[in-house]
């Protein structure tokens, strides 16, 4: 029996509330909420929708309400439904489990730092956390243990020991166990690991740096250097960890999207420290918008499954709901909650590596080798080739106003990048800013080599420019009789917008019209994306190396003393170079402002 929509709409409340699809069996279909029910829910059925949402539709037997108070208990609602039902065209994230905790009792003369799944008892010792995956508590504690030789054993195994273990005979343990080290010594050890990882290395560095400094004066000499490496593993470990002078609890947001795959990383910061993070790959069976995709994923992280509630909510895009999640979440956590998506300082760097990791999964998704093998189907059957192509080359330019040009050659096969053949080709003798001689450069000293037999052929050769630069490459393919190779080029459409570029095949009179959503055209523009991406990084590369010239002694604000400081603090002029902007201004006497200055002129 089809569902009745006029007639039920007919009586539908407007106010807000929160509403079940039902299909025949009444199992859910979607849950969501509303701030007028009658209005959101006659948007289903007039109107334009797309065609997921009508698949959805079409499925429906029967629709539930349940009318709220407010749009806030709407929101809460709705995530404990998710939850509970777990709908097919919901947003789900998979992991559910707790977030680990570092435990540290205070029942044994020799604390341990101990791995916990989530708060076992109150008042028995120190939890801390949480940390978002189990991989980021072991990392921190294998940290700890090698700096400042904690424990690791079972107290049962502890207190039948007779002998020290193999940890001690590796400088992993102080071995407490047969009293070779006293218990305030131990417990010194043990408060200055639960300081670093509260985010207070810092203060750790300092309060060592007094005792190497103590213990030589008094010409205890083994100590002092003991003191010594443990200051210098501190350093090694703050500069890995950029945020650990920075205050603030937040959690990051950032969602990447690519034609046929998108990816969720979220980044979890306490007391200043990075924790580490968690990664996601919803499902978008709805076709949402990112904005709202973010705002479904943000809220049912919190309202859907027990993660804590930092201060602050960072994400790479507008919520479309952020005041009302930021009231939701202040009323869950008890204490006022920042939803914000436009930070600076510290925080856009957070928002920044968020942002690296999304785009870092979603490279990972679109690397499997299954879709990979779908893709490559469908590029055979929009081309009309007899068989599966095993090699794509895509070529790309890059300049500054004509500067340092730089062509770029990616490789694909049925495994994904083939980064081992990339190539970057100088260009020279050409007039500034002339795109196609460059990219007839590129492709006549590529395909030179390939007729000479000291190159492989690719299958299909996919130019990045449009019709000019499609024209130069079938001229040096007629030129140097090259057979073969099918030529496809690549030219954006007039929005500029994925999904709406125009291809052509073999010619520029001859374009190729693909669905949005074909496997074929999602390969297409991830060579072409990636093409772009190594072109960008050889042209920065040629740019800088020509304008880095500069050395400490040239930089405007840098005397001896500073100069001094530096190379004391990074053990070198290769460490300065290598530091960040924050991990410069660590150094005593160098602002934010002269850590700029310090990296752009030796990183160009």
């Amino acid at each position: 029996m089809s569902f009745d929509a006029k007639q039920f709409l007919s009586s539908v409340s407007a106010s807000p509330g929160v509403y079940k699809m039902l299909d025949e069996q009444q199992n859910a279909l979607y849950v969501g909420k509303a701030k007028r029910l009658k209005s959101r829910l006659a948007s289903y059925f007039r109107g334009q929708l797309n065609a997921k949402t009508q698949a959805m539709v079409s499925r429906i037997a029967d629709i539930q309400i349940t009318v709220t108070r407010s749009e806030t208990e709407a929101l809460l609602l709705e995530q404990t439904l998710i939850k509970e039902l777990r709908p097919p065209y919901n947003i789900l994230l998979r992991d559910d489990k707790s977030y680990p905790f570092v435990f540290v009792t205070d029942r044994h003369p020799y604390p341990a730092l101990e791995y916990k799944r989530a708060r076992q008892r109150r008042g028995d010792g120190k939890y801390l956390g949480p940390y978002p995956s189990s991989g980021a508590v072991r990392e921190s504690l294998t940290l700890m243990q090698k700096i400042f030789r904690i424990r690791n054993c079972e107290d049962s195994v502890f207190a039948h020991r007779s002998r020290p273990c193999l940890q001690y005979q590796i400088e992993r343990c102080s071995a407490p166990c047969v009293d070779y080290i006293s218990q305030p010594e131990y417990q010194r050890d043990v408060d200055h690991a639960v300081m670093c990882l509260e985010g207070k290395s810092e203060h750790v560095t300092q309060l060592l740096t007094e005792e190497m400094e103590a213990a030589s004066r008094t010409l205890n000499f083994e100590e002092a250097a003991r003191l010594r490496d443990q200051i210098q593993q501190l350093r090694q470990m703050q500069q890995r960890q950029f945020v650990d002078n920075e205050s603030g609890d937040a959690d990051i947001f950032a969602l990447a999207q690519r034609p046929g795959a998108l990816g969720i990383s979220i980044l979890s910061v306490r007391d200043g420290r990075l924790l580490g993070a968690r990664h996601h790959m919803p499902k978008n069976d709805l076709d949402l918008s990112p904005e709202a995709l973010l705002t479904e994923v943000v809220s049912q992280y919190y309202f859907g499954q027990p993660h804590s509630v930092p201060s602050e909510v960072i994400t790479n895009l507008p919520l479309e709901d952020g005041t009302l999640i930021a009231d939701a979440l202040a009323q869950q956590a008890g204490k006022k909650v920042r939803v914000t998506h436009q930070v600076r300082g510290h925080r856009a760097q957070w928002q920044h590596l968020a942002m690296t990791n999304a785009e870092q999964q979603l490279a990972s998704q679109l690397a499997n080798t299954t879709q990979l093998t779908e893709r490559f189907t469908s590029l055979q059957q929009a081309l009309g080739l007899p068989s599966l192509p095993e090699r794509l080359e895509c070529f790309d330019i890059s300049h500054s106003q004509g500067e340092a040009t730089v062509a770029s050659c990616v490789v694909f096969d049925h495994q994904g990048p083939r980064k081992s053949d990339y190539r970057h080709f100088r260009i020279e003798g050409v007039a500034a800013g002339d795109d196609y001689a460059a990219m007839q450069q590129a492709l006549t000293r590529r395909l030179k080599r390939v007729k000479s037999g000291e190159a492989i052929a690719p299958d299909v050769l996919i130019v990045d420019g449009g019709k000019g630069q499609l024209n130069m490459a079938r001229q040096v393919l007629t030129d140097l009789q090259v057979p073969g190779i099918v030529l496809l080029g690549v030219a954006k459409g007039t929005t500029r917008k994925a999904g709406l570029e125009t291809l052509f095949l073999e010619s520029s009179d001859n374009p190729l019209v693909l669905a949005p959503a074909s496997p074929a055209l999602h390969l297409v523009q991830h060579i072409r994306d990636e093409s772009h991406r190594f072109a960008i990084a050889g042209h920065r590369a040629a740019r800088d190396k020509a304008r880095r010239t500069s050395t400490l002694q040239d930089i405007p604000g840098i005397g001896p003393k500073r100069r001094r400081e530096l190379l004391k603090f990074f053990g070198g002029l290769q460490g300065v170079q290598k530091a960040s902007r924050d991990e410069l201004t660590r150094v005593p006497g160098i602002s934010a402002a002269l850590a700029e200055t310090i990296y752009v002129t030796l990183n160009g």
